[in-house]
Order: C-alpha cells, then structure tokens, then sequence
C-alpha cells in the first residue's frame, strides 16, 4: 500500500485502496469535484491523464489493462463527465472489462438546494454497472475493496462509486490496514456428467472464448486439447489464446458468414461441443443455436448468463481453468478426428480470406500484418474493416486484436491503441475506419501528449461501409453513410505527428514500415475506395 499521511483525506482512502489493487493509472477529464481526488491519487503513484472526452478515458484504461494487468480506472467530474462516459461504461459491461468508475459529485445536502449539472449519477448508471456504490464518510476504503473485489469477480465487469466532494476532501484519519486476502478461482464442480458425455466422444470440437483469456488459463486450454486432439474455434475476444499457427487452432468466428459456412462441417460434424469460457455475446444472430439439437455440450462458464443464445447439456459454473485440468486428467487420449476435416476446414477458412486483388482491404492488412514486429497489439475500430480484419490477423499470443465486441463501439480503436501503448511501450497498431477516426479525432492530441507509439492505419472509402453494405442487401436506397473526404494525413500534421496517404500495396509497404521503426504516431490513410468489402466476408 501507498504511504499517506497519518491523518489523512477521504481521498486518500481512496486512492491508497486502488493502489494496493493493483492501479497504476487514472484516465479522465478533472473537474472542481474531483481535484481532491486528482490530488490524492497523484500523491499515492497513480497517474492521472488527460483524455479529450470521456469516452476515450475509458477505453485507453482499458487498452492499458489489457498490456499490462492494471486495474483500469475512469474519473469523471459531476454531470456531462459522467453522461458523456456512459458509453465507455455499457461496452465495459458486455466485454467483460473490470473497469472501476469513479465520479465525482455534490453532498447529499448541497443537491437538495442547487441543480446545476446536477443528476442521479447511480440511478443512470446501475443498469450498465455489476454494483453501483455513494461513499458516506468512514467508507472511503471500504467502498473501493467492494468495488474492485465485485469487478474482479466471474465475469469481470465495471463497478461505479460517487464520491461527495466532503467526504474526500474531509479528514479521515489514517488509513486503515488492510491486506488484500488472496482470491484463488471457484473450483467448478458436478464434472462426472461432462466426463460422461466427453468421454464417448470421437470427433470432440472446442469453441473457446474469453473467460479462459481473462483467466489466463491458456495452458489448461493446450493441455486438454492435447490429450484430446480437439479442435479449436475461438470468439475474437479469444483470438491467440493458443497461437493462430497452431494446427489444431481453425480460427476465430463470431460475426463473418463466409466463416460460418466454412466451419459448419465441424458443427454439424461434431459428437461433442466443450464451450471453454464461450461466451455468445460476440456473436451475430446465426450463432444462435448453431448446433445440431441432438449434439451434447458442456458449457464452462465464469459465471451463469441466461443469454437464450444456445443450450447445453451440462453447465459448470466457476473457474474455467480448473474444470478444464480435470477434465484433462479424466478424459481418454484421443488420435483425433477419424477423417481430415477440421485440416480441410482451416484450409478452406484461410484459402476464403487470401486477397486476390491487388488492393483493397484485405492485401493492406496483410501488408500491416507482415510489417508489424511478432507479438504487436493491433487494434480495430467497429465496422467492416473489423469482420475482416479480425478473420485474417494472425494473433501470436491472448490480448493481440483488441476489439469491443460485444457492444460494437465505433470510436474505440484509437483510445485503446493509446492504453495498450502506454503499457507495452512499443508500437501498436490501430485500424479504423475513416468515420470512426473522425469520431475520435481529438484523441491524436492525447498519443501526442503521451508520447505513445502508435500505427494508426485509416481505411479511407468515405462512407460507413457496413451499413451501406447492409441498406443494399436490404434492398434499401443508400442514405446517411456517404461522408465527405477529409485529408487525414493533413490532420495528422496539424496535430504535430508523421501523416501519409497511400493508394497502393507498394506505398503501404514502405509506410508501414517506417512506421514502427520510428516513435511517436503515424497516420497513414489507406484510399481503398468505396464499396471495398463487397464480397470480403
């Protein structure tokens, strides 16, 4: 625990508890609510950045975790800080982040007789949050262990806690000690039915997904899988949680239906389905009940969701890591499926997604993938670019395609590229959209202000091409996705970092290139014209 003074600020408490939590930083907009706080976790050795919007605070804390592990924290001050990070908050709950959500706000009494800026902040949040909690002077610690324990637990999610202005700048004696007790994984139990099932398997299929990535329960994926000879689908949240180059992985699936069709045979031809921390809410509509009826599944999961999404035949709860060790130790060796399919079907899957142009979306993101060191964190912002890109990027490792899946938030990938930059400390490599990054834009200032290294590759075809892909499917006229041409390398120099624009696979390579090898941010808008993904997944 950080040291504080003996007599020390509800702020303290505060920041005292999120440092021995493992927070390194806070990212957010202060505000006068919250200078007390701003104080306080600056003195404890927590950071605290500035972000441009609220919005973004949250996902570059989040970015952040996912490099290094640290506790992701957003601070907002009272009112519009808080309305305007409501988006960063619902993504936090249906991708699994374990974000801690501090807002500042006035005293109970103050409210009662002055409204400006003034809401219910938890009233606005619990719908979006695992637990919402208002600290009352003497809680201050109390609170935060609360807060951090609930959104470690399971299925990691946000937690939110209001923090009167009183009660942190206030005294509040020293802060008390306080160890934090070791929290080992529940032991998922009721396995003798799953052996049952798994044991008379002869062509077992795992489908993956990001319990086992949040857990970091990789090996005791490898482990079964190679006494079981399994192979393995994963969601795009669990991309590399074996690395893609490994022959029993077939790919990531979720939301391409040229994927989905080239991985039927092994739904359908499967005699056992092990969900490994699966969890659906990655997945389109088609993957509802994908399955035959008549196939056994044992489901794996952190926590218990009644998501309707498919049914199982057995469901453990609890550490997803451990069921899988006993599973392994119970379940017989297996030599594999008694034909080839699964080598036909990853053959397939990787002969469907090979360009054959000589530009477009999918060569530029075999160019990024082939100039980008081994182990680079790439990110992708909501949108076609990002079904693409997240069949074809080759993930050598968990945690190397960051992505908001389950709400699918345009604006996402720059912040997030920063967060993970910050805590790698080497280049990230970000891909949005052009519309995305105009959402966002005024994040470039906050790379720059952090001296970060980020890649930022700009699909440029001037319009929302998943929606005007889906409006012509429809058979719907085109309206509200063309958008106007806007020089992103010139913004990028207005900003102070390095920007090109390239219309060709040979300009992109050298580009590309010379992006990582330098510091800094480079954004190089790829002109790829309009209706590139026609066809492409």
């Amino acid at each position: 625990m950080s040291a504080v003074p003996s007599t020390a600020t509800g702020a303290d408490h505060v920041a005292a508890r999120l440092k021995s939590a493992g927070a390194t930083h806070a990212f957010g907009i202060p505000g006068g609510e919250v200078l007390a706080l701003v104080d306080a976790l600056e003195r404890a050795g927590i950071r605290v950045r500035l972000a441009r919007h609220e919005n973004a605070a949250g996902f570059i804390a989040e970015g952040l975790w996912h490099a290094t592990g640290a506790l992701p924290v957003l601070l907002t001050t009272i009112g519009p800080g808080v309305s305007n990070a409501i988006t960063a908050v619902a993504h936090a709950q249906q991708d699994r982040v374990p974000l801690i959500v501090l807002t500042g706000c006035l005293d109970t009494a103050l409210a009662e007789t002055f409204t400006h800026q003034v809401f219910d902040h938890q009233a606005v949040l619990r719908p979006l949050v695992k637990a919402s909690f208002r600290a009352a002077p003497g809680t201050q610690a109390l609170v935060i262990e609360k807060a951090v324990a609930i959104a470690l637990s399971g299925r990691p999610g946000p937690v939110h806690v209001d923090l009167p202005v009183a009660v942190m700048e206030a005294e509040a004696g020293p802060v008390p000690a306080r160890a934090s007790p070791e929290r080992p994984g529940p032991v998922a139990g009721g396995l003798d039915h799953a052996v049952e099932i798994l044991a008379r398997a002869r062509r077992p299929l795992v489908i993956a997904g990001l319990d086992v990535v949040n857990e970091g329960s990789a090996a005791d994926l490898d482990r079964l899988l190679a006494r079981w000879k399994a192979p393995l689908l994963t969601t795009y949240k669990a991309k590399g949680v074996l690395p893609e180059t490994d022959q029993r992985v077939i790919g990531g699936v979720g939301l391409s239906p040229r994927a989905d069709a080239a991985i039927g045979p092994l739904l359908a031809g499967a005699d056992a389905i092990l969900l490994a921390g699966y969890d659906p809410i990655e997945m389109r509509q088609g993957w509802r009940q994908p399955w035959p009826a008549s196939t056994p599944v044992v489901d794996l999961v952190a926590s218990d969701v009644q998501h309707g999404m498919h049914a199982s035949t057995v469901l453990a709860e609890g550490h997803v890591g451990t069921a899988l060790r006993r599973l392994a130790e119970r379940l017989p060796a297996l030599q594999g499926w008694p034909d080839d399919a699964p080598a036909r079907v990853r053959a397939r899957l990787a002969d469907i997604f090979t360009p054959t142009a000589d530009w477009g979306p999918g060569v530029a993101f075999k160019i990024l993938r082939d100039a980008a060191p081994a182990a680079t964190i790439a990110t992708a912002d909501s949108g076609a670019h990002r079904i693409l890109l997240s069949q074809t990027w080759t993930c050598d490792g968990p945690r190397r395609l960051l992505q908001s899946t389950g709400l699918c938030t345009m604006g996402c990938a720059l912040p997030l590229a920063i967060g993970a930059a910050l805590g790698a400390g080497k280049p990230v490599l970000c891909v949005v959209g052009d519309a995305g990054l105009e959402m966002v834009a005024g994040e470039l200032a906050t790379a720059r202000d952090l001296a970060v290294p980020v890649v930022v590759a700009v699909m440029v075809d001037r319009s929302l091409g998943l929606i005007d892909l889906k409006q012509r499917q429809s058979g719907l006229p085109t309206a509200a996705v063309e958008i106007g041409g806007t020089d992103f390398s010139a913004v990028a120099r207005g900003f102070g970092l390095v920007g090109e624009t390239v219309a060709d696979a040979t300009a992109l390579g050298h580009a590309a290139r010379a992006a990582f090898a330098r510091p800094g941010v480079t954004v190089i808008a790829c002109e790829i014209g309009p209706r590139a993904y026609d066809g492409a997944f």
